[in-house]
């Protein structure tokens, strides 16, 4: 008769012990949360944390699988409302409902998915197909695709409302929880329904710069390791960006590293460097051509969204910030709210002139910056396009026309 009691105090602790990890994994990244330091967290010794995870990796599975079944729940309930706009507004709502839940006291609902692909193959494989099951789910929110067209778009639409619903926790502290339902209104108004004044507009411009990667030139040494551990980090996040892999892929020797950073955390924070200062660097090109402000801007963002997909050097990953440390973390966030606000400016400007709809600059900004970033992800998508300004405008076509209009 005991052993249900014995079976719920199990799943109880177990429960517990998993968003005390989350917490601090959202907090400090995988690599600085230990097992000793959860069970300081519930008051418990790390011998009894180990009964219920022996390894820290099946701690940290089960927390990502804890944030990706409630992904899930909340996509698959959000499917279950009638039309593409209802959709969109439940899945908002939920996140959003989240994270006043999260600011009220609620802890370890959810957990940043930035460093699943440091874990080893064989606990990362099974988190990334449940990612891609909740994928399809909110690929499906704007219903049954009759052409691989239509179904590349509506792939595009789902990738842009998930990272647009990952980056919302980072941008979220600058809101009191008292605005959060008109932060909804305004999310799901700028997702839904787009940009520009006049649905569908999209001319870009060509801008001109020196952020490209120079193929036909040697970089210099350093110039070369930005590279390098840029897309190392992109693809294998910050633990899997080993400095033995950054040196192997450049045929150097550690040694070499180290002669150019005291450590990797300084290589990090230089990569973000160099990215942000290419993205302000564009930004301010496209302030600097003729045309009204939705024009300029609809340039600006497809260059970078040009340069995710296609360039040899992309733009360092968001994935990066989970693994550093607090302060360092404030100072990237402090940058890349700058850029959002620089994209903030150039909307209230085509709100003035009448290129872009009345909507909120500050939020929309904040949608820009998730749509650039989260395109790196996207590169297998882009590649299976026949012209690199088919993928480029598909992609933006989620921000020109809105997720709910009808597809061509």
């Amino acid at each position: 008769m005991t052993r249900p009691v014995a079976t719920r105090k199990f799943g109880e602790k177990r429960e517990a012990i998993i968003h005390a990890a989350s917490v601090l994994i959202n907090e400090y990244g995988v690599q600085a949360t230990t097992l000793a330091e959860v069970a300081k967290a519930i008051g418990l010794n790390a011998t009894s944390v180990t009964y219920y995870f022996a390894r820290k990796e099946q701690l940290v599975v089960a927390v990502y699988e804890e944030t990706l079944s409630s992904m899930e729940q909340m996509a698959a309930e959000a499917l279950e409302q009638p039309d593409p706009a209802s959709r969109l507004r439940h899945f908002i709502a939920s996140h959003v409902a989240m994270r006043a839940r999260i600011r009220a006291g609620e802890h370890g609902l959810t957990t940043a998915l930035s460093e699943i692909r440091t874990l080893e193959p064989e606990a990362q494989d099974p988190l990334m197909a449940h990612y891609l099951r909740v994928v399809d789910l909110v690929r499906r929110f704007f219903g049954e695709w009759s052409s691989n067209e239509e179904r590349a778009l509506f792939s595009a639409r789902a990738h842009i409302l998930l990272e647009a619903m990952m980056w919302w926790p980072v941008w979220s502290l600058q809101y009191s929880a008292r605005d959060f339902p008109r932060i909804e209104d305004r999310l799901f108004d700028i997702l839904a329904h787009g940009i520009p004044a006049v649905r569908g507009a999209f001319a870009p411009a060509a801008l001109a710069g020196e952020w490209r990667t120079q193929v036909d030139e040697e970089a210099g040494q350093n110039e070369a390791f930005l590279r390098a551990a840029t897309v190392t980090i992109n693809q294998r996040g910050y633990r899997g960006a080993s400095v033995n892999r950054i040196a192997e892929s450049l045929n150097v020797t550690k040694g070499s590293f180290y002669h150019h950073h005291d450590a990797k955390d300084d290589l990090v924070l230089a990569c973000f460097r160099h990215s942000y200062d290419r993205m302000s660097a564009v930004q301010m090109a496209g302030l600097d051509i003729a045309g009204d402000y939705w024009s300029r801007l609809a340039s600006v963002l497809a260059e970078l969204v040009d340069l995710q997909f296609f360039d040899s050097t992309p733009l360092l990953r968001t994935t990066a910030l989970q693994a550093l440390d607090p302060a360092h973390k404030i100072n990237v966030v402090t940058r890349s709210n700058r850029l959002a606000r620089r994209f903030a400016g150039m909307l209230i400007d085509g709100i003035a002139d009448g290129s872009v709809r009345t909507i909120d600059p500050l939020v929309a900004g904040q949608v820009l910056m998730s749509t650039v970033n989260s395109a790196y992800e996207a590169r297998h998508w882009a590649a299976r396009f026949g012209a690199t300004d088919d993928a480029v405008r598909t992609y933006l076509s989620v921000l020109s026309d809105g997720m709910i209009a009808p597809s061509a």
